[in-house]
């Protein structure tokens, strides 16, 4: 999994390439989002269009990290999250936690 990070305006936009699942991938993930979290960052957009699919490991990694951007004022907004993962998501009731955006601008500016 490849994971890119960039800043804007004051929002962190994390890119991940990749599949999120048990392993190695996901311990990238959760050394990032752990990384920006511990360092103020809670307003983050997640760009998963190039996230085939999200296991239940990757999905309860990104339910622990909303917590945590929550518990400190912020939020996680998904970006272009596949049909697979949006079905994922629902299947186990979780899609209604996130609030999902197609267009990166619009994401960022839910934060404003």
């Amino acid at each position: 999994m490849d994971i890119e990070t960039k800043t804007v305006d004051g929002v962190k936009l994390v890119k991940l390439t990749g599949r999120l699942s048990m392993g190695p991938t996901l311990d990238r993930f959760n050394a990032t989002m752990t990384e920006l979290l511990s360092q103020g960052q809670n307003r983050i957009v997640l760009d998963l269009e190039e996230v085939p699919s999200i296991d239940s490991s990757g999905i309860g990694m990104l339910v622990r990290h909303l917590t945590t951007a929550k518990q400190s004022g912020g939020a996680i907004r998904l970006l272009k999250p596949s049909k697979f993962t949006v079905q994922t998501l629902k299947m186990v009731g979780l899609l209604n936690l996130f609030t999902t955006f197609d267009d990166s601008k619009d994401a960022v500016a839910s934060f404003q």
